[in-house]
Order: C-alpha cells, then sequence, then structure tokens
C-alpha cells in the first residue's frame, strides 16, 4: 500500500509535515479497514492535515498502512481528540513506546516505510487513533524520541556468564560481526571506555562447542570492545579480526549461531566526561579501532558536548579499513567535532591519503599539541609494536613508561592513555 500527498510527495515527507507542524495535503490509496487504538493521552501538540474528499467517497474510519524502514525504530504516536470538520482534521499528540501496541499485519512481512493514520469517518465525531512512523536502518528518525534504556546489565564483572551466538556476518577478507543474544530487557549497559573478556569455553558444557584450551588446560580470555552501543537492548556486537596463526580468533570464527561462549566484563578503561578536555587525539591500528569507535559513538550523542576529536587510524591497505563508512559518515555530520586521518602501509595509485606509518611528523601535523592546561589527551590503540613505537609498550595490563613518539613531542604521561 502506498500514501502519497496531493502534490506527489511520499509517505516520509508527510511524516516529516507531520511531525514539524506544517499541513499536508494528500491522496490515500490502498485503504482497508482495521481497528484503532481507544485509549486517550493528553495532547502535546496540534496537527492540522487537509485532505482531499474527491481520492476516497466511503466515509468509514479509515487506517492507511505504508512502511518507511525496520522495527527497530518504531516510534508511536497516540492521536486524542481527533475532530473532523470542514476536511479538516486537528489532533493532539504524545509519545510513547511502540511495544504498547500490537504489530500490523504488513509489518510483518513487508518491506516497505509505515505510516498508519486514523481518519474520523463522521464529521465532528471524536476518535482516538494511532499514527506509527519506522524510519530507514541508519536514517535519523523525524523525532528524537528514543525507546526507553534497559536498566538491567546483563553482564557480571565478577564471573563469567554464558550467551548464544545469535549470529555471524562477514565484514570483509578477514574480520566477521559476531552478535550475541542477550536476556531480554537487558543490554551491557558498559562506561566509556571499558571493554569485556572472553573467554574459550562456555561455563556449561556444550558437546557441540569443545572449549579451546592452552597447553596447561586452562581456556584463552582475551579482552573485546563491542562496537554496539551499551544501551542496545537484547544483544552485543562484536567486530573481530582473524588472525591465522593465532588461537582465539579462529576459534571464535568457527563458532556457530546457537553455541555459547562465556563473557565477563565491564573492565573500564578511562572515563569519558563530556568538556572534560578540549581535544582528544586517537591513534589506532587495524582492529585496535573499536576502543576509539566505542568512545567516538559515544562523544558524538551527547549534544552539549564540544570536545573535539582527531583520529589517525592505520592500515596495511584500504580493504582492512574497518568501519570505514560508519566513520566517514560521522565525520561529515560532525565536521566541527571529528576529523579523521586515514594511512596506509602503501597505497596504489588510487590511494589520496596519507601513506606510510604512523610518525613524529604525522602526529604533530594532525594532533593537538600537549598543552599545560591538561586540556589534551591521546589515546592509543593497535598492535603492540605499533604503541611502543608510538608511546611505548605496556606492562602487562599496567599503562608502562611512556616513550617513542608523544614523549619526544612533549607529550606527559598524564596525556597519553594506551588501550
Amino acid at each position: 500500500m502506498e500514501a502519497r500527498t496531493k502534490n506527489g510527495l511520499s509517505a516520509r515527507a508527510l511524516a516529516i509535515a507531520i511531525q514539524t507542524n506544517a499541513t499536508a495535503k494528500y491522496c490515500l490509496h490502498g485503504l482497508y479497514i482495521a481497528p484503532a487504538s481507544g485509549s486517550t493521552v493528553n495532547p502535546s501538540k496540534s496537527i492540522n492535515f487537509e485532505w482531499d474528499p474527491t481520492c476516497f467517497t466511503n466515509t468509514t474510519t479509515k487506517d492507511i498502512e505504508v512502511r518507511l524502514g525496520d522495527s527497530s525504530n518504531d516510534v508511536l504516536y497516540e492521536w486524542s481528540g481527533i475532530n473532523a470538520t470542514a476536511g479538516q482534521i486537528n489532533a493532539g499528540m504524545s509519545i510513547r513506546r511502540y511495544a504498547t501496541a500490537p504489530p500490523s499485519r504488513e509489518a510483518q512481512s513487508g518491506t516497505q516505510p509505515l505510516v498508519l493514520i486514523g481518519l474520523a469517518g463522521a464529521m465532528g465525531a471524536a476518535f482516538a487513533y494511532q499514527f506509527i512512523l519506522r524510519t530507514p536502518e541508519g536514517a535519523p528518525s523525524p523525532t528524537a524520541v528514543k525507546q526507553p534504556t534497559p536498566t538491567i546489565s546483563a553482564l557480571d564483572k565478577d564471573r563469567f556468564i554464558d550467551f548464544k551466538l545469535k549470529k555471524i556476518e562477514p565484514y570483509n577478507h578477514n574480520t566477521d560481526k559476531l552478535t550475541f543474544e542477550l536476556p531480554p530487557d537487558t543490554a551491557t549497559l558498559l562506561p566509556v571506555a571499558s571493554c569485556v573478556v572472553i573467554k574459550t569455553a562456555p561455563e556449561k558444557e556444550d558437546p557441540n562447542h569443545p572449549p579451546l584450551l592452552d597447553a596447561k588446560g586452562k581456556p584463552y580470555v582475551r579482552p573485546y570492545t563491542p562496537i554496539s552501543p551499551s544501551e542496545t537492548p537484547g544483544e552485543v556486537t562484536f567486530l573481530i579480526k582473524k588472525y591465522d596463526t593465532g588461537k582465539v580468533t579462529p576459534y571464535l570464527f568457527d563458532m556457530q549461531p546457537g553455541q555459547t561462549i562465556g563473557i565477563k566484563g565491564p573492565f573500564p578503561k578511562i572515563p569519558y566526561q563530556e568538556n572534560e578536555l578540549e581535544n582528544i587525539g586517537m591513534i589506532a591500528g587495524g582492529s585496535g579501532i573499536t576502543p576509539m569507535y566505542q568512545i567516538i559513538q559515544h562523544a558524538l550523542s551527547l549534544p552539549n558536548d564540544k570536545t573535539k576529536l582527531t583520529l589517525i587510524f592505520s592500515n596495511v591497505s584500504e580493504k582492512d579499513i574497518l568501519l570505514k563508512e560508519t566513520l566517514d559518515k560521522w565525520a561529515k555530520d560532525h565536521k566541527e567535532r571529528l576529523k579523521i586521518i586515514y594511512t596506509l602501509d602503501k597505497g596504489d595509485e588510487n590511494w589520496k591519503g596519507d601513506t606510510g606509518f604512523v610518525t613524529q611528523d604525522m602526529i604533530k601535523k594532525y594532533l593537538a599539541p600537549p598543552s599545560a592546561d591538561g586540556k589534551v589527551k591521546v589515546f592509543v590503540c593497535g598492535p603492540p609494536g605499533q604503541v611502543a613505537s608510538i608511546a611505548g609498550a605496556k606492562d602487562g595490563m599496567k599503562q608502562g613508561e611512556l616513550k617513542g613518539a608523544l614523549k619526544e613531542l612533549g607529550y606527559a604521561p598524564e596525556q597519553v592513555f594506551k588501550f
């Protein structure tokens, strides 16, 4: 089914007109009878619609369904006190969770956007109807309303908990996205920045997924930073690069949906506080992008945060750059706050970015210089050799002595954090 405005605008445009209090003329096509919600809420906004009566002649109550996207971004508006007079419908609006309404028959089978609009069939009568808007994945919703964030963490920092693999999705030639199921109405609720650790043995024995043990009969434990927002309900996603000579990543890549693995956390790294710093420099290599991604994602979600973020992201080749599409979009949408510099070990003739390892000159060119007031910090995450050359090697779980390029450039130990 489809709903279009009188001048041919799409349902998406109509939704924007609704959200902005604009008046929209529209014709209605593919109508069908469907019950509308009978509950009434206090109106918080008045919206006017003008409809063309020549588009249809049936005066019974109608609901129009047109799908706008996937159900993960559902927003429910409830209309109350609809009063149809002289071809105009005036309604109040308030917002609440979509979960209070049953899914439509179209929402379960199609892929088009959904707009549900209730029309009063009898002039002057008052009705309560629903307007449901779903926006395409990755696109901003016409409103800034979010569903309530889960308040219960699925994790425990003191013990491993088994979680089932929900799906595994190839990302590029050597990296996959692994999504694990969390209990309903829970999320990781990881503080930013923090990570979890994954153990190569489930807590409960699984004959279909034997544990991976070291020479001493102990499972391997590795830290990973999720790429899914910490408030994502019901699941957590990791972006994991496979190392053929490694032990853990081949084991993870061989997992099948339904198999479990132990996860424990969170393990806080460095707390992010909005406007605490003026500039944050980030230097990441390969899969070391994930903690930087976590921080950027969080920082850009804070409407009052003005911290400037600059990322130098090094990779072997262009095909190895992880999360580039999302990073580029963030940089485009937040030009005043986020700048990203890509550098490759050796770019081909079509590569227009930087080439070579991250050096003192590159850091000096792109990152904010050290400052006496402490308003600048640099975060580093990457292969051990890269971290050592830029900031000195870590000492196990400790930061270790500051050395390398950052020390030579005058940064103080408290201005550098190694993930």
